[in-house]
């Protein structure tokens, strides 16, 4: 009996070494939130904290109202976005990402699993402790997987910058904040007077 039970526990992934796939990330059961990039974990710190809520409701109800009855779609975390290099079989994708919010335009990407493939635009609230993962590892990968638009935003300083994806390589907007209204360029006709979203954070 002993041995059954250890034969089917299953083992804790390492944040230090081991090179991991999909495949594996589904089969482990875990109390906090785990991303893989091309095949390394990073886990969530921590849980939120109330500005960075704040943000993601604000932006995530704009973009469900503005996106009700077209082919787009809005999802807000915790929503597996794997993100294949060589193919889209689980045992060989490397990178599964959660990010606070993306828009996904083509359908055949959406599985019961979650995405299959760059969304078309991206969202990432910084949080303390995660700032390195979403501006330099996240941006790769984003970048490489071609996500058209990656909108990064630090809720403590208000501010907002999107990367426009240009001939592979991501273009970054000025920085924008209070008086600003950005639109997107992957998301047709959508609208956003930041001042409505940073509010009272």
């Amino acid at each position: 009996m002993e041995n059954e039970e250890i034969n089917h526990k299953l083992e804790e992934p390492s944040a230090d070494y081991g090179n991991y796939t999909y495949a594996e990330y589904l089969t482990w059961q875990l109390d906090g939130m785990v991303e893989l990039i091309k095949g390394k974990v990073f886990k969530q710190a921590a849980a939120p904290r109330v500005s960075h809520q704040r943000v993601s409701g604000r932006l995530f109800s704009k973009l469900f109202t503005h996106l009700d009855q077209k082919k787009c779609e809005v999802f807000s975390a915790p929503f597996d976005v794997r993100l294949p290099v060589k193919s889209r079989k689980n045992e060989d994708i490397t990178t599964v990402v959660q990010p606070d919010i993306c828009v996904v335009c083509d359908p055949s990407k959406l599985d019961d699993l979650g995405c299959v493939g760059a969304p078309d635009l991206v969202i990432e609230i910084l949080s303390p402790g995660n700032n390195k993962k979403e501006i330099q590892h996240k941006f790769e990968v984003y970048e490489e997987s071609g996500v058209k638009e990656y909108w990064l935003i630090h809720p403590n300083e208000c501010t907002l910058i999107i990367y426009s994806l240009v001939d592979g390589k991501y273009q970054g907007s000025r920085l924008f904040t209070f008086g600003d209204i950005v639109t997107s360029e992957a998301v047709e006709g959508f609208e956003l007077v930041l001042d409505d979203v940073f509010e009272g954070i």
